[in-house]
């Protein structure tokens, strides 16, 4: 069962048009949560973050009332838990081109099984870089063709996460989570400068890094120094906190060391307590 705008429909009865801009040029915004239970997970930073990314777009976003009901219906009708939602809105029906159309914008939610990640990571880097100064540089948009190609290129060379640069040659984030390394005992991740989604798990884990006294900076690295960290890992909605094993096939030195071990204990500690995080 998926809601679209508004009404629970049979998966195999969902209509959208074929000439809906999302699905034409990419004219949507997105927000992936999960459910631990019968309600999403940090949905105060998620809804922000989806207000900021339709911004940049013009896209309306309903209230939170309506988001998490529709959220809440969804995972319901579906009988799954836990559960990974997907919150999208495009623009609806438009004409055959970049112009945006008149017509009322699209908005669905659906619910599925979470992913199997396992319990560490192997990410790879890939050529072509992150563009921070974009149009759509640090929004969760619907156009995810590079972020498809790189992380068929990392699972060719045996990879679950595809690592991206950007064009100042410095570390950026994954195809659908970011990154924290630990270079010389100190406890790094790219600024939103960089071009990174403000992810949300990204910013729970630097409040807990203050609660737990784990000093942590937030500056420009190198991408040729992701392969000299002692230790990394990589955060996100359904990776939580995900230690790395490996760079471009070298092994890390402390693979789930210390400081991986303290985030992520810290961060499971949140998830059952505090249901709403922000």
């Amino acid at each position: 069962m998926v809601w679209i705008n508004g009404e629970l429909v049979d998966e195999n009865a969902a209509q959208i048009s074929p000439f809906d801009h999302g699905l034409l040029t990419g004219d949507g915004v997105f927000e992936t949560l999960i459910a631990y239970g019968s309600q999403p997970f940090a949905t105060t930073l998620h809804w922000e973050r989806l207000r900021r990314s339709a911004a940049a777009f013009g896209l309306d976003v309903p209230g939170d009332e309506e988001l998490n009901a529709a959220c809440e219906e969804t995972i319901r009708a579906n009988g799954i838990s836990p559960a990974r939602i997907r919150v999208t809105i495009t623009g609806g029906r438009a004409p055959l081109g970049s112009e945006k159309g008149n017509s009322q914008q699209t908005m669905v939610v659906a619910a599925g099984a979470l992913p199997g990640h396992g319990p560490e990571a192997i990410v790879f880097t890939v050529d072509y870089p992150r563009n921070e100064r974009g149009a759509t540089a640090g929004t969760k948009t619907i156009s995810y063709g590079e972020n498809v190609i790189a992380l068929d290129e990392a699972k060719s060379k045996g990879g679950t996460e595809a690592i991206f640069g950007n064009t100042q040659g410095h570390l950026c984030e994954g195809t659908g989570s970011n990154i924290f390394i630990i270079r010389g005992g100190r406890l790094i991740t790219p600024t939103l400068a960089s071009g990174c989604l403000a992810g949300c798990t990204r910013a729970i884990v630097l409040r807990l890094c203050e609660e737990e006294g784990i000093p942590v900076f937030e500056e420009d690295t190198p991408l040729a120094e992701l392969e000299l960290a002692e230790e990394a890992f990589l955060t996100s909605t359904l990776r939580e906190v995900q230690p790395i094993a490996s760079a471009n096939g070298k092994a890390f030195q402390n693979v789930n060391g210390e400081i991986t071990r303290r985030l992520a204990s810290a961060f499971k500690a949140k998830v059952e307590p505090d249901n709403d995080p922000h």
